[in-house]
């Protein structure tokens, strides 16, 4: 059985160029990847679906659950061609958007998509490459977009196009995000994130769409979500912090602040919650992090995030295994600082008023109290052990739970070690169980408490409502 992490946070990889390999998806585990992004934005389905076995073989191998995220690429915005593939435009000058397919030149290129010549108005902000080329609107008239060049800079084919000003009128999912979503629905992945979400509607299109098959993610990377972000959490099942396009939406300063508010409501109402994007971003080309880095990812720790993100990094950059090893060391050493927890509840996450959120509010008092090594909970649907997980209890949360997608999705939450096991019949095989396993995964040992949540009548989804607390003897495992 695979020995639980010795750390709370949880690790998300992007596979990629430099990682397809089976051998080099159980380099990652073993240096300390849970879950693994899948980023539906480059590769072919073949290649994704190879992706996607290659996990499922490892997972078989080590007898851990391992989660798989599909990160849909979303209604990206971008420039068409120019004739001579690119050009320079100068601070000051006029430049124009249209819906000309012609090859543009220095004073315009087209911008094929419709919906914005009706969403914007004069003031409003484009920024074109990630913000290299700030465009501002001055007129605007059926088929075209007239500007004047705040930032000056070189413009090349098919750059990507951030409109920071408005909420643009644009689907959630693209037709090539609908064929995404289906493939990915189709080979059973875990988690589905949405990108470029704006509203609460977004949402729930995809959430529709997925049909329970998988648990939705939603990425914030556009202000307008930020306005609606408490909807937004109401309706998805997690958050991702992605402070890429964030980070050119917003002016560099904002981006701090913003990410501090969508961990502390996402922790406020028990959703996991993700901070992604640069975290170790020079390892693509370099053995060892920058201290800022190193002291970034603490951060996002210390704010109790339920887990941190690699992209480049283990997609394409030349050290990806030893930017997972930092990333794990970093989460390790930052769990040890005995001001760890005491930072993590600065964020106050009020107990709601049911039975099954007092339950897991009482359970971490126990724990805290006691000192009790673990928890442990029997789930069907995985809420028990993300209730657990909200309260920051500072212990291991056992998840024993006989649905073997319920347990993968358990990745992306904080503290959680998901074990798939046969279904309980009743209290006392429920405790016996739990102190076998506890000892199996060597989270607890003998004359180690054990604190223990379950629902009954069992079987039954949001029943939440004992609270047990049981003594190891060391001796549960003899004729098991």
């Amino acid at each position: 059985m695979f020995t639980p992490r010795a750390r709370r946070v949880k690790i998300l990889a992007t596979l990629g160029p430099a990682s397809a390999s089976l051998d080099m998806i159980r380099a990652l585990t073993v240096a300390g990847a849970d879950a693994f992004r899948i980023n539906m934005s480059h590769g072919t389905p073949e290649a994704r679906g190879a992706l996607i076995a290659n996990i499922r073989a490892l997972e078989s191998e080590i007898g851990r659950p391992l989660t798989i995220l599909a990160d849909l690429q979303g209604p990206k915005l971008r420039i068409g061609s120019f004739a001579g593939n690119k050009v320079t435009i100068e601070r000051g000058g006029t430049f124009v958007l249209d819906l000309d397919a012609t090859p543009g030149d220095v004073t315009r290129v087209e911008l094929p998509h419709k919906e914005l010549f009706a969403a914007l108005s004069p003031g409003a902000r484009l920024l074109v490459d990630d913000g290299k080329v700030v465009l501002r609107c001055t007129e605007v008239v059926p088929g075209r977009i007239t500007c004047v060049v705040v930032t000056g800079g070189t413009l090349s084919n098919n750059k990507g196009v951030n409109v920071p000003d408005v909420v643009v009128p644009l689907p959630a999912l693209t037709v090539k995000d609908r064929a995404d979503l289906a493939f990915a629905l189709d080979h059973n992945v875990d988690w589905v994130a949405l990108s470029f979400v704006q509203r609460p509607e977004d949402v729930a299109e995809a959430r529709a769409l997925i049909g329970g098959k998988a648990a939705l993610l939603a990425k914030i990377e556009k202000p307008a979500a930020l306005d609606r972000l408490a909807e937004i959490l109401e309706l998805a099942d997690a958050v991702m912090v992605a402070r890429g396009d964030l980070g050119v939406e917003l002016p560099p300063e904002q981006v701090p602040p913003a990410q501090k508010r969508i961990v502390a409501m996402a922790r406020a109402m028990g959703k996991p919650v993700v901070v992604a994007t640069q975290m170790l971003e020079s390892m693509i080309v370099s053995p060892s992090p920058t201290r800022a880095e190193v002291s970034d990812v603490a951060t996002a720790i210390y704010d109790g995030a339920d887990a941190v993100m690699l992209s480049a990094e283990s997609a394409a950059g030349a050290w990806p295994v030893e930017a997972v090893t930092m990333m794990d060391a970093i989460a390790r050493t930052t769990e040890a600082d005995p001001q760890y927890y005491a930072r993590v509840h600065f964020t106050e996450t009020a107990t709601a008023h049911t039975t099954a959120d007092a339950m897991s509010a009482a359970a971490a008092a126990i724990v805290k109290t006691t000192g009790a090594k673990a928890m442990a909970c029997f789930t069907i649907s995985g809420s028990t052990a993300r209730r657990a997980a909200r309260e920051r209890a500072g212990v291991p949360i056992l998840c024993l739970t006989p649905a073997r997608a319920t347990a993968r999705r358990m990745g992306l939450v904080w503290g959680v070690h998901a074990v798939v096991t046969r279904d309980v019949a009743g209290f006392e095989e429920m405790v016996d169980k739990s102190k076998r396993m506890a000892l199996r995964t060597q989270l607890a040992a003998g004359g180690d408490l054990l604190v223990l949540i379950a629902g009954v009548p069992f079987s039954t989804p949001g029943t939440t409502n004992v609270v047990h607390v049981v003594r190891l003897t060391g001796k549960e495992l003899e004729g098991h």
